[in-house]
């Protein structure tokens, strides 16, 4: 444990920043598995639909730096190239 006063609220803080980015991943994660969801479901409709609302999501994520800006870049055109190649 940090015995130095800022060095203490330094820990605090990181804290509160890991619980704050690990919610925000889970919302990634969730926003991914939906449209995943969608594909696997076979309606490329409900997929497309999911995939908008889904990419602002990883794109607010990828502003913050949670994930880098090309990571969230590939997660979406994956899920973009998966619906595209559905029947």
């Amino acid at each position: 444990m940090a015995n130095i006063a800022s060095a203490r609220k330094r820990a605090r803080q990181a804290v509160k920043q890991n619980a704050h980015n690990s919610s925000l991943r889970s919302r990634l994660r969730t926003a991914i598995k939906t449209v995943r969801k969608a594909i696997a479901a076979g309606d490329k409709a409900a997929a497309s639909k999911t995939l908008s609302t889904s990419t602002s999501v990883i794109d607010s994520i990828a502003d913050k730096r949670i994930i880098h800006k090309n990571a969230a870049a590939r997660y979406k055109s994956r899920l973009a190239a998966a619906i595209k190649s559905m029947a």
